[in-house]
């Protein structure tokens, strides 16, 4: 090096630029919290391995908008692809990510990146790698392991590069003497019932979209009327998702108006919305990955008619009975059993089904034979939280799985006659009715969090008149 070259004392020292605060989880403590108790739940000896969800295309080159894997998101809030997360009990750096390297021209095109730097700095990983390191420092870091908790047959990649990275720890193993995990577990045995049970922090960000989703739904039973279609009302709802800082609808929305109402799933929504004829809505907002799940049915031109009173109040009546059965202690199949029943009887009563509603051998024997499934053909309600279909199981040890404190599930009963159903009295054929709700489990009994949201005769009418 010439002398002219040669640093002097006083040259400025070069220090990275800081990490951009606003690539930062919303909920730090939240998922540090989390953390905290998935390594409470672990062992010596045991680790989690989880992946973020892979990108998937749209049509060509256009992606879909990217959303995270549920399990990274609870662990670490981190919301990018191309990540890791390893979580070890007992380890001297417990909380470790491989996450998309810093990259100038690439952040042009897709935004900004937190990078290695920012896992730590923001996201309070103990070490953060590039994503392109995983291969080469996974077998070093499953030393020390007995026991993985990974989910295989998910992605056959990730499958593929675990199975090399062990093989790859065994070999150094025989060296170093430490252990290499030989026993492997369903995360849904800790990380899974973990988050089957909602903390304080949890459900206070699912009281925030169960409240937009309370104005998204009002908003839309008033601007309801003969004539619209099924996609006015799906944008003002997807709309209000957004409007009030939602991330937006949390599964597809669904507007079923007349007899699409009867499909379960419909989401073409282009239909137009006719006169005398109910819509059905089942669209839920979410919320920092946390979503809403919520169905109401009301009348197009705002006033049911007798017959869809009469369909309705069954509907309503049982899933009022359902969410009353929601206390500690009741397991999800009682829940259910009793809807069924309830719904059973109500069919006979208005003659969807043959039998007197008040014999219970002859409401046991049209259950036992699955005739209620001709109108009710799904189950009363599931697991909510960061998916809508949420983690958890719902039996084990050969029962089902009994309600607990922090649980959250859906309840959401509903009959569904189709058009050309002969069997059907004519005054019902063409409706499809659901009403749902969100029900957090309390020691004190059922908390109703889309309880806002109208669902008497009463009350959705007026809600249609736009009275609130």
């Amino acid at each position: 090096m010439n002398q002219e070259s040669a640093p002097t004392t006083d040259s400025p020292v070069h220090t990275p630029a800081p990490v951009d605060p606003r690539l930062g989880p919303a909920h730090p403590l939240l998922h540090a919290s989390n953390r905290s108790r998935l390594l409470n739940r672990l062992s010596d000896g045991e680790g989690l391995l989880v992946f973020a969800s892979p990108e998937h295309l749209r049509n060509n080159d256009a992606e879909y908008r990217y959303r995270q894997h549920s399990d990274v998101l609870w662990l670490t809030g981190w919301r990018d692809p191309e990540c890791a997360v390893l979580i070890r009990k007992g380890a001297e750096q417990p909380f470790v990510m491989f996450v998309q390297p810093k990259n100038a021209e690439r952040e042009v095109w897709t935004g900004r990146r937190a990078g290695p730097r920012g896992a730590e700095e923001l996201y309070g990983a103990d070490a953060a790698f590039d994503f392109e390191e995983l291969a080469e420092t996974l077998p070093g870091m499953l030393q020390g392991l007995r026991t993985l908790h990974y989910r295989f047959a998910d992605n056959a990649q990730h499958d593929r590069l675990l199975m090399k990275s062990i093989a790859k720890a065994r070999r150094s193993a025989r060296r170093s003497g430490l252990d290499v995990p030989v026993l492997f577990a369903d995360p849904e045995l800790i990380l899974h019932d973990l988050r089957l049970h909602k903390t304080d922090a949890e459900l206070a960000i699912l009281r925030r979209a169960a409240h937009i989703t309370a104005e998204a739904h009002i908003a839309a039973m008033a601007a309801t009327a003969p004539g619209k279609r099924e996609y006015e009302l799906e944008a003002l709802i997807d709309g209000t998702f957004r409007s009030r800082g939602g991330w937006g609808a949390g599964y597809t929305t669904i507007v079923g108006g007349g007899d699409n109402a009867t499909i379960l799933h419909y989401i073409v929504n282009d239909a137009i919305l006719e006169a005398g004829t109910l819509v059905c809505v089942d669209a839920g907002c979410e919320v920092d990955g946390y979503t809403a799940d919520v169905t109401r049915t009301w009348p197009v031109d705002g006033v049911f008619t007798a017959a869809q009173k009469e369909l309705y109040q069954a509907v309503l009546d049982a899933q009022v009975a359902a969410i009353d059965a929601c206390m500690p202690g009741t397991t999800h199949h009682e829940v259910h059993q009793l809807t069924t029943r309830l719904l059973t009887k109500a069919m006979c009563r208005l003659g969807l089904l043959e039998g007197d509603p008040t014999d219970d051998s002859v409401i046991d024997k049209l259950i036992e034979d699955g005739a209620q499934k001709r109108y009710f053909m799904h189950g009363t309600g599931h697991w909510l939280g960061l998916d809508v279909h949420d983690v958890g199981a719902y039996a084990g040890g050969g029962s089902s799985t009994a309600l607990a404190p922090g649980m959250v599930l859906t309840i959401e009963p509903g009959i569904y006659v189709a058009t050309d159903d002969e069997q059907a009295p004519e005054r019902f054929r063409g409706m499809g009715i659901r009403i749902e709700d969100d029900i957090l489990v309390a020691e004190n009994g059922p908390v109703n969090l889309t309880a806002a949201i109208p669902k008497t005769i009463e009350a959705v009418e007026a809600a249609c008149r736009g009275e609130r």
